[in-house]
């Protein structure tokens, strides 16, 4: 289970487009934070023609991209993991920014209790609303 603001996460509002999370292995305290969005598009046939749709992502399973978090929480077992939503966003450019920032942030490249490896983030100030509202823990 995903928690935000220290209860449990479950049910998503039309107008949140994704989150920053951070996940922690319990038994070692290591930890990583990525970025996962709550929808993705896909292409559906109807009436002969290509439709695309926005359907929900796995995010509710999700825990990370890492080839080394993803073998830890085979060993370890889901159990011993907490996931916690650090920010939710409204679109996709609020996701890489605000994932790119708590990655520098936290020095995360540079900490080995860390499981993240690398970034790369391309943005443009366009991508970022002002107007925009983000929920933080």
């Amino acid at each position: 289970m995903w928690m935000f603001n220290e209860v449990p996460f479950g049910i998503v509002e039309d107008e949140w487009y994704g989150f920053v999370y951070q996940i922690t292995n319990n038994k070692t305290g290591k930890k990583y934070i990525g970025k996962k969005l709550f929808w993705h598009k896909k292409t559906k046939q109807v009436k002969g023609k290509k439709k695309r749709i926005l359907v929900e992502s796995d995010w509710r399973d999700y825990f990370g991209s890492n080839a080394e978090l993803q073998n830890d929480v085979k060993t370890h077992g889901k159990n011993n993991f907490t996931r916690l939503i650090l920010k939710l966003c409204k679109n996709k450019g609020e996701c890489n920014y605000y994932e790119t920032k708590a990655i520098f942030e936290n020095d995360c490249l540079l900490k080995e209790d860390f499981y993240n490896q690398w970034v790369s983030c391309k943005i443009a100030r366009s991508h970022l609303n002002a107007k925009t509202k983000t929920r933080t823990r």
